[in-house]
């Protein structure tokens, strides 16, 4: 099969990844597109794409114009919880917020994958019989199901921990392999979204993902999580990766200092099994990142 990128192609889907960690900015970057031909008039280009953009802008202004008059991006956790916003109208509110970034189609997509990677959870906690509630979406941070129980043990936590990243994990492979079959370069960007979406949730760290799993384990893997995840914020200088560390210092001062009797008894079978999953599924999503995607030699990573 042909290669259907363009340097300018993967430029933006480069800005698109970093998005995804960096959180909103001051010039959002759409998902990559297909040029007209080799020979288009690069005036012409452009003046499409500022077109494109506006009416990109304009669809996600009427999503969000609303929620914009009622504070600042940073508040919209403590809204979606004191509101109790449900899980469509959140959706709603997020695909709106991401189209101002990236554009509708790009934008849905985006949070369908999210949705997925959710129902990974849900589907774990419904399983092992604990209550919680319905996905709440949180624009630039992801999306939230709370638990109203308590996981029996460090390893049912786990369990529930890494449900999401496996299912998410099949979703986005699914809409690479979609996307590479199809020659769709914006279904190629949003499995790549996917993809660094369950592999920065799967950092040893809580409240993510990856630090529920890493509380099937000793301590000694707790700090060893914490280093990863310091190295991580060093590469990606994610706003976000801050905030989580900072959250899971506290986290994990408190296992240490306060542990739950009898909760981090796990069978050892348990923990390797936990284990290899999550090393299983860790490579995996790290093999398959650049799998469609060549980066620009001005660019690097």
């Amino acid at each position: 099969m042909s290669d259907f990128r363009t340097d300018d192609e993967a430029r933006r889907h480069l800005e698109n990844l970093r998005a995804v960690l960096a959180g909103p900015g001051p010039k959002g970057a759409l998902p990559p597109r297909r040029d007209a031909g080799a020979g288009a008039d690069p005036a012409a280009g452009h003046s499409a794409h500022q077109s494109h953009r506006t009416r990109n802008t304009a669809l996600g202004g009427v999503g969000a114009a609303g929620l914009f008059l009622l504070g600042k991006l940073k508040f919209l956790g403590l809204l979606a919880g004191v509101l109790k916003l449900n899980t469509l109208l959140s959706m709603v509110l997020s695909i709106g917020l991401y189209s101002m970034e990236w554009g509708l189609p790009f934008a849905i997509g985006f949070v369908l994958l999210i949705f997925v990677h959710e129902c990974g959870h849900a589907i774990v906690l419904r399983m092992e019989g604990i209550p919680a509630g319905a996905p709440v979406f949180i624009p630039f941070l992801g999306a939230v199901i709370a638990m109203r129980g308590m996981p029996r043990n460090a390893y049912v936590e786990a369990k529930v921990g890494i449900g999401g990243p496996i299912l998410g994990s099949i979703a986005a492979w699914a809409v690479l392999g979609t996307g590479l079959w199809s020659g769709s370069a914006m279904l190629v960007s949003l499995g790549h979204a996917g993809i660094l979406i369950n592999l920065f949730n799967l950092i040893p760290v809580s409240p993510l993902d990856g630090g529920r799993i890493a509380g099937a384990f000793s301590r000694g893997v707790w700090i060893g999580g914490y280093v990863v995840g310091l190295l991580a914020l060093l590469l990606t200088r994610s706003p976000l990766l801050l905030v989580v560390l900072v959250a899971g210092l506290f986290t994990m001062w408190q296992r240490w200092h306060h542990p739950v009797p009898g909760y981090h008894d796990i069978h050892p079978g348990s923990r390797l099994a936990v284990g290899m999953a999550y090393a299983t599924l860790v490579v995996a999503l790290a093999l398959t990142l650049p799998i469609g995607f060549a980066v620009h030699p001005d660019i690097g990573l």
